[in-house]
């Protein structure tokens, strides 16, 4: 860990909870870094881009015989800095250890610098790839290692319906394998601060158009230490039921950007991405949206209901609109229709730079 980020650390790093009742100043940055590690598609032709000076620029394997690993997932590195203060954040983990670790290697992207980790939600195809990354690269990490959870919800187990209808694994996060792998857990259902440059926007209030579109379901069960602990916010009767996923805690990871306003990285946006900057603006009292990224899951969305998002999100007058992993190519053309000039693609690899 470094000496500066030590220090932010002594001084209440684990988890600085925002107010609830009011915005209150979240850290400013003057740069921001995103480099997609793993998502959904690939393209060797990605041509560079730029956007209200947001810039796009292709990222290539290192090794002409290895191409990038695109899988049905996302992992995002994260490089924010204000002045001679840096830090390096990863959010998410993709589908499978091999993606992950094989694109850093392929990258050159270096997970020793990583000085703390984000889980935004509890999908397989967001952690998957936690444990694998961990097992190759824990020894060269901060021995404090914390990763930052939107709340318990998190940690549920989650099914999904195979193509007969069944029910089938969709996996769950175990507490005892991040203890065993020495990580400390930060569960951030109010907003919170990390590291002094980025904040989360804890639970997220569901008060726009937007629904909760079809995905898995989850089970509300403890049992031996693995499951999630139910009971301080569902009522007793959820206890062992297998209900549609509602996403009680996924959370966004946002920046304040100098003289631009803020950045919403939604790494699916489960709970709706209007609902999402919505509540990044409403505890930091930031009024400016310079940038939403990530993931929206509306790849599934009926026409209608799309046009209808689509609108809400241009209402918010966004300089720039980012859609990856879940968001859908219906998505991207309708907001492209709606929002033209707007819209920056990119891909497996790609390195996002705000700020410059």
């Amino acid at each position: 860990m470094s000496a500066g980020f030590a220090a932010a650390a002594a001084g209440g790093f684990s988890c600085i909870e925002l107010s609830k009742a009011a915005p209150i100043e979240v850290p400013v940055i003057d740069k921001l870094s995103v480099r997609v590690i793993v998502d959904s598609s690939s393209d060797i032709f990605f041509k560079p881009a730029q956007v209200a000076g947001v810039r796009t620029e292709a990222g290539r394997s290192s090794n002409s015989l290895r191409p990038l690993h695109s899988e049905w997932g996302l992992s995002l590195y994260l490089e924010p800095q204000r002045g001679d203060t840096r830090r390096t954040l990863l959010l998410d983990f993709g589908w499978t250890p091999e993606a992950i670790n094989g694109n850093m290697e392929l990258l050159k992207v270096d997970p020793s610098k990583v000085d703390a980790l984000i889980m935004s939600h509890g999908h397989w195809d967001h952690l998957g790839g936690m444990m694998g990354f961990l097992d190759r690269h824990r020894k060269s990490m901060p021995a404090d290692l914390t990763i930052y959870a939107g709340g318990e919800d998190n940690f549920c187990q989650r099914y999904s319906r195979n193509g007969q209808g069944d029910l089938s694994d969709y996996g769950m996060l175990d507490r005892r394998d991040l203890a065993k792998r020495d990580v400390n857990v930060v569960l951030c259902e109010t907003p919170t601060v990390i590291g002094d440059l980025a904040f989360t926007t804890g639970k997220i209030k569901r008060n726009s158009i937007e629904k909760v579109l079809p995905n898995t379901l989850v089970e509300f069960k403890q049992k031996d230490g693995a499951g999630c602990n139910w009971s301080h916010y569902l009522p007793a009767e959820m206890e062992g039921k297998i209900v549609p996923d509602e996403h009680i805690h996924e959370h966004a990871t946002c920046f304040n950007l100098r003289d631009k306003g803020l950045i919403v990285i939604s790494s699916c946006g489960h709970v709706g991405i209007v609902n999402s900057v919505r509540q990044a603006m409403e505890v930091s009292g930031v009024d400016k949206v310079h940038a939403i990224v990530g993931g929206f899951h509306l790849g599934p969305a009926q026409t209608d209901y799309l046009k209808l998002v689509v609108a809400e999100i241009a209402k918010l007058n966004p300089d720039v609109v980012i859609p990856m992993h879940c968001s859908g190519l219906n998505f991207t053309e309708e907001a492209q229709r709606q929002m033209p000039g707007k819209v920056l693609t990119t891909t497996t690899g790609t390195r996002i730079s705000f700020g410059i």
